[in-house]
């Protein structure tokens, strides 16, 4: 049985809205039309994907499970396309992803020194999409920061580099030549990822940068973002026991690109 992606595609809208009408809103499609196929795609996998009711629409284990892996189907399916059409059009073009503070001029021109007939784009990314722009064929490869969520991707450590704690100007403990975690104990933490009690969530470099200046809360960075990105109303200050920020070289496992190899060959020239 081959499974059919439009299915899994309308599977998918269905699960992440949990209701038919506003699923076949956003795909476009006729509610009618829509539960044929969620039951056509049952009937494909010989499972129930959803508990209909008088509460209204959830997941079976089934149905979460397939939510798991369609995503992750989904977003290896659009990469093939837009690979297969990115080389069937031309010319050769290789988008390189960094995140704040990673500096890949100096590769990129090496890259451009040996390959002056490739365009090349740089693109910023976030700590929450750097695998799915590698995934999804946004990006052809990227200077990434850990945590990685490694499936589909090939990983290849670059450096390691200290990290400060960034303060506002008149905190308590901004100017101090070093401090250790305990010293900052009991301080509000902005987090990137999922946030624990009493942290607060944050996406970019620069939302980071006005909580910390506005005194909502501080954070450790990597000493490159500090020292690319000064300001006055902020102090940084060196963590002598934070764990060292990890810099990988990512792309999508299983591409073979010469473009690909030819950039991973300047990055290592570079030291």
């Amino acid at each position: 049985m081959d499974l059919d992606l439009r299915k899994v595609r309308y599977f998918t809208a269905v699960a992440e809205l949990l209701h038919f009408g506003r699923a076949a809103e956003r795909l476009h499609i006729a509610q009618p039309v829509l539960s044929r196929q969620i039951r056509a795609l049952e009937k494909d996998l010989g499972a129930e994907l959803f508990v209909r009711d008088s509460h209204g629409v959830r997941l079976t284990d089934a149905g979460q499970q397939l939510l798991d892996d369609g995503r992750q189907l989904l977003t290896a399916a659009e990469g093939t396309r837009r690979r297969v059409l990115r080389a069937a059009r031309g010319p050769r073009r290789l988008v390189v992803g960094f995140r704040a503070g990673i500096t890949v001029t100096d590769a990129l021109r090496a890259f451009r020194a040996e390959h002056p007939d490739v365009e090349t784009t740089a693109r910023r990314l976030e700590w929450d999409d750097q695998e799915q722009l590698l995934l999804d064929g946004t990006l052809d490869i990227a200077c990434v920061r850990s945590p990685v969520r490694e499936e589909g991707l090939e990983l290849r450590p670059l450096y390691t580099e200290s990290r400060v704690v960034m303060l506002p100007s008149g905190h308590r403990l901004a100017g101090k030549p070093d401090l250790s975690l305990a010293d900052l104990d009991g301080e509000t933490w902005l987090r990137y990822s999922l946030p624990g009690p009493g942290d607060l969530p944050v996406r970019t470099v620069e939302e980071k940068f006005e909580c910390v200046a506005a005194g909502t809360g501080i954070t450790l960075v990597p000493r490159s973002v500090a020292a690319q990105y000064p300001r006055p109303d902020i102090s940084y200050v060196p963590v002598t026991d934070a764990e060292p920020d990890q810099v990988l070289l990512a792309w999508a496992a299983g591409r073979r690109s010469p473009l690909i190899t030819a950039f991973v060959a300047a990055v290592q020239s570079l030291g």
